[in-house]
């Protein structure tokens, strides 16, 4: 029988979270805990597995200062925004720092204006995206689908993430080809495999699914799906029916 999470079990677990400045913790977004491994149940797990518990947390937004360069690059930013007549605290919802890396929350309808100001101002000369990666956090009402870009700053050799949330509901951000050509087969492989409508991309086609597929298979709510398999006179059941992973 797989063990029952005890209650030091699940006090363990809550500690598995990034640790704020100088070792400080800090108050995380909790979007979800995992209990056991893969979620599995009833699996006859002897390992002592079955008693883990993971936190799933988003960190929160960090204060100043964030140290180092980021501190330049956010205050340009802010003050290109203000220069454009927009509120800077509308266009960036948080700006986070952890393990030493830049990540800037963007509200979805002003992606462009943020990667075109990065992009072309002489202070922040982001030239290149690397690409944008679908995540995708069910539990995270409202939030559910995140895309995730990250930019090169060739010139200051600099490296940054932007980040975009939109809910499952409503799967439309805008897209950057226009600022970052290179972007173009990326954001149809996250529209693809996680459902991510990029608007005004000129050809949102599938990239690695046949044109006529339903759904997207790299949802953490998608069916496993399978084949049966034979080997040498065995059968091995496809996934969807041996066991259910979470």
């Amino acid at each position: 029988m797989g063990q029952p999470a005890t209650a030091a079990a699940l006090e363990a677990g809550s500690q598995h979270v990034p640790a704020g400045p100088r070792g400080a913790r800090t108050q995380l977004e909790v979007v979800a805990t995992r209990h056991g491994m893969f979620g599995v149940h009833g699996s006859g797990d002897t390992s002592g597995f079955g008693g883990q518990v993971t936190t799933i947390a988003m960190p929160p937004a960090s204060r100043r200062p964030y140290g180092g360069w980021f501190d330049e690059v956010v205050d340009v930013l802010v003050e290109i925004l203000t220069e454009q007549g927009l509120d800077p605290d509308a266009v960036l919802e948080k700006v986070v720092v952890d393990r030493g890396e830049l990540t800037i929350f963007v509200a979805r309808e002003h992606i462009e204006t943020v990667c075109r100001a990065l992009r072309d101002d002489q202070d922040l000369r982001f030239e290149l995206c690397l690409g944008v990666s679908g995540v995708h956090y069910p539990q995270d009402t409202g939030r559910e689908l995140h895309a995730v870009y990250q930019l090169l700053s060739v010139t200051h050799s600099r490296q940054l993430r932007l980040e975009v949330t939109c809910p499952d509901d409503d799967p439309h951000i805008p897209t950057v080809v226009d600022t970052y050509p290179s972007n173009d087969w990326h954001e149809r492989e996250a529209w693809d495999l996680f459902g991510i409508v990029f608007d005004g991309h000129p050809s949102l086609a599938r990239t690695a699914m046949p044109d006529d597929w339903v759904g997207h298979p790299q949802r953490k709510d998608y069916p496993l799906g399978g084949i049966p398999v034979e080997y040498k006179g065995a059968t091995i059941p496809p996934p969807d029916t041996r066991r259910s992973y979470s």
